[in-house]
């Protein structure tokens, strides 16, 4: 791997590749040409190519990319060949529809907790995982090993939830919430904003 630092537009191609490899492979389909995955993703072949030499020579002139060795990589590289544990805090719609994704998923990367602070929703159940306290949240982080926090609370508990996943020692988070937040500088956050998304779709629609 080159020791240069390697964007973050770069790392998130790389499930995007992922994904296409993983439909190659159950087609049967056992090598693939960075001209096909550029063809069928919509991105310049010379861009692929040059995203997965960052990780190392994986392709052969002439022959391509064998699609179960790419795939074994990628996966490498994206640490989903380790058993990561997740915890979600916020069994509103959103986290329950999130936490019955988990059946379809089958990457090593797991919800095995869920959070949150109504007393309606501690001790129920969501596709076999019980609803617990945010008081056993620091507990169980470390008990478990839970290395990424999901928020799906309001905007105005988020940074309270951010506070709660930093204290017990998580190393990233993924924030549904439409609230900016705020965390120490080794802390890794994606935020994923719907109503951003949508609104900067309106932009292209026809006038």
């Amino acid at each position: 791997m080159k020791t240069e630092k390697i964007s973050e537009a770069v790392v998130r191609r790389l499930p995007v590749y992922l994904r296409f490899l993983n439909e190659l492979n159950i087609k049967n389909v056992q090598t693939v040409s960075s001209q096909d995955l550029g063809n069928k993703l919509e991105l310049n072949p010379a861009q692929i190519r040059k995203d997965l030499a960052y990780f190392g020579e994986f392709g052969k002139k002439g022959i391509g990319y064998d699609v179960n060795y790419l795939i074994e990589k990628i996966r490498q590289i994206l640490k989903l060949d380790q058993n990561i544990a997740v915890a979600l805090v916020g069994a509103g719609n959103l986290g329950r529809a999130l936490c019955n994704y988990n059946v379809y998923l089958k990457d090593n990367m797991k919800i095995v907790s869920v959070f949150d602070s109504s007393p309606d929703k501690v001790g129920t159940e969501i596709n076999n995982l019980k609803v617990q306290p945010m008081a056993q949240l620091a507990e169980c982080i470390h008990r478990d090993g839970i290395r990424i926090g999901i928020i799906t609370v309001p905007a105005a508990d988020a940074q309270n939830v951010a506070d709660e996943f930093v204290r017990g020692g998580v190393e990233a988070i993924l924030n549904f919430a439409p609230a900016i937040i705020k965390v120490p500088s080794d802390i890794r956050v994606h935020n994923a904003d719907f109503t951003t998304d949508l609104q900067s779709l309106a932009y292209y629609l026809d006038e």
